[in-house]
């Protein structure tokens, strides 16, 4: 099939997807349709259709051919390096809060649910399901014969313990993913049902989604009582294709094929080997010498794609990502001080500690940005909702958000602050990764060209450099989200007062709120993610993106994209190539 072939297929498809009456709470799809053992790619699309993450650039993947490659033979061991990152603090669902992590979790653990390559929902441990008419009742039928790494049985308890477990904002972060069940009820040892508090379209692909949304991925209740939860953190009894056999904070995460997995085809390799690597020279050594064969973890150092390209024993595969970048400003720090968003954006601009959040944001050449630090490799971005979301992404944001550059206006608002070309403003640290000094050193320069301010890079390793960000302890940060394939991964978990990004390890009495709190966008948010109708979901999404972006949440920097690097002898199969995720069950040697 020619892709002119293939866009006209994909364009019917698309328009076939968003084709339905948005008053109807099964968006448009009759019972038989969201009831067997699998969701078609039909009913998938629109489901993601009806959530409004429906767009070309992930209809079309799911119509090409598989690319030809060698077959990979069972067995044998492979080699990871895990980027930008000096250790795994966590592989606990509940505690997860870093795509590193949950890219290794998802390996180790199931979920009810999981979404492939071609955007069709599978069942992981759900082997069935059932929904009402009404939307709001979900009955699972769950997999009989599943065994957990330590042996126990798994069972609807089980999924209720999980659900219990992560319901509690103090046990899990991901409370909120699942605040919309209103119950959930045992129906017998193999048997669920989920009551809703309001249609949700995107229930199955993401609440129930063992990697992304976390919340419904399935611990072990055993696991959890013999180790405890900080072990159980570090080596974690999951019901997944690969167990852990070792992992020690600071060293390699170890995976050995578990041999009762419930599909006998998985996984492919007998052990996984996940070593942290932090700093981007020791990755390319690591590659260039053989010692690693496939790399993981945070986004693949840009400065390096190139590189890697011309070396005829590695593949660089570059698709676009789920994701936002930004610079994170303290609004507690004297100079950048905002002790409430809830102003009027025109009280705020009278405000020296918003001119100059404003200002920094104003500041950022993003196009001249993603030149220099991403090597061309990345979309200028001034909100959290990314062009892979495509039916959210409002492309006129570039142009009507008061953070779009404006050097003149950058400059203006700095020397009515009373710092005028800089003259008097305290130096500021920003904090990065040792992978990502290089796009510091980028945004400390645009920011002195511009406003004539001195930011000193200072470069942590991840796990350091996060707990100082959690507790708000930095002037500046660089960083943001990956793994975003719905509204809610970039708006409910960071955009809102009580976002788990937000700020949760701060003094909370010196410090009221996080990095921010907006009382309408919180409200907006909260709306959005119980709305079915797609048109009403996007009109919400746009505005509280719109408002995150005029009242400076954060300096909106990039949305980047998702760049894989493995050696040839690794076979990557089109199936395992879900951007943001590995699929290492799927991968094998050649």
């Amino acid at each position: 099939m020619s892709d002119k072939d293939l866009i006209k297929q994909a364009e019917a498809e698309l328009k076939s997807a968003y084709d339905f009456d948005p008053r109807d709470p099964l968006f448009g799809l009759s019972k038989n349709d969201l009831r067997g053992n699998k969701i078609s790619r039909r009913s998938t699309l629109r489901l993601l259709a009806a959530g409004g993450a429906l767009s070309m650039a992930q209809v079309l993947p799911g119509l090409r051919p598989s690319m030809a490659m060698a077959d990979g033979h069972g067995g044998g061991e492979l080699n990871c390096a895990w980027a930008g990152v000096g250790e795994i603090t966590t592989l606990d669902p509940a505690q997860i809060g870093q795509v590193l992590q949950f890219q290794i979790a998802s390996n180790i653990y199931s979920g009810l649910m999981h979404i492939d390559n071609n955007l069709v929902a599978q069942g992981d441990l759900a082997e069935s399901w059932e929904v009402s008419d009404d939307g709001l009742e979900y009955t699972i039928k769950l997999r009989e014969g599943v065994t957990f790494h330590n042996g126990d049985a798994f069972n609807s308890d089980d999924v209720v313990f999980t659900f219990e477990r992560s319901s509690d904002p103090e046990k899990s972060r991901h409370s909120r993913v699942i605040a919309n069940v209103a119950d959930l009820q045992k129906l017998n040892d193999f048997e669920v049902k989920f009551i809703l508090k309001q249609p949700q379209a995107s229930f199955m692909t993401k609440a129930l989604e063992r990697a992304s949304g976390r919340a419904m991925t399935i611990v072990s209740r055993g696991g959890l009582e013999a180790l405890g939860t900080a072990q159980y953190g570090l080596t974690p009894i999951g019901t997944g294709p690969y167990k852990v056999v070792s992992h020690t904070l600071g060293q390699a995460v170890v995976l050995e094929k578990f041999a009762e997995y419930y599909d006998s085809a998985r996984p492919k390799l007998d052990k996984i080997t996940i070593q942290p690597v932090d700093g981007v020279e020791p990755l390319a050594a690591a590659l260039e010498s053989g010692d690693i064969q496939y790399v993981g973890g945070n986004p693949f150092p840009s400065q390096l794609i190139e590189r890697m390209r011309e070396n005829s024993d590695l593949v660089v595969d570059v698709k676009p990502a789920p994701g936002f970048q930004s610079v994170w400003i303290n609004p507690w720090h004297e100079a950048m001080k905002v002790s409430d968003f809830n102003k009027p954006l025109d009280t705020l601009k009278q405000e020296d500690g918003f001119k100059v959040r404003l200002a920094i944001a104003k500041a950022l050449d993003r196009d001249l940005f993603v030149q220099q630090g991403r090597f061309g490799f990345g979309i200028p971005a001034h909100g959290t909702i990314n062009p892979a979301m495509g039916f959210f992404f409002d492309d006129s944001l570039a142009d009507t958000s008061e953070q779009a550059f404006d050097p003149e206006g950058a400059k203006a608002l700095m020397a009515e602050a009373g710092y005028p070309n800089g003259a008097g403003f305290p130096d500021l640290k920003l904090q990065t990764t040792p992978n990502t000094k290089r796009d510091g050193q980028v945004v400390a320069n645009i920011l002195k060209q511009v406003l004539g301010i001195n930011v000193i890079v200072d470069p942590k390793d991840f796990s350091v450099g996060i707990e100082e960000f959690n507790a708000m302890d930095i002037d500046l940060r660089l960083g943001g989200s990956g793994g975003d394939y719905d509204p809610d991964d970039g708006l409910v978990d960071w955009m809102q007062t009580a976002s788990k990004f937000n700020g949760p390890d701060r003094d909370k009495e010196l410090k009221p709120f996080g990095f921010w709190s907006e009382a309408e966008a919180d409200a907006l948010v909260d709306q959005q993610s119980v709305t079915a109708d797609p048109e009403a979901r996007r009109e919400l999404v746009q505005k509280a993106n719109a408002i995150t972006s005029d009242k400076v949440a954060c300096a909106f920097l990039y949305h980047p994209v998702d760049v894989l690097v493995h050696s040839t002898a690794v076979n990557v199969p089109t199936e395992a190539r879900i951007p943001g995720l590995h699929e290492l069950d799927r991968i094998s040697l050649t």
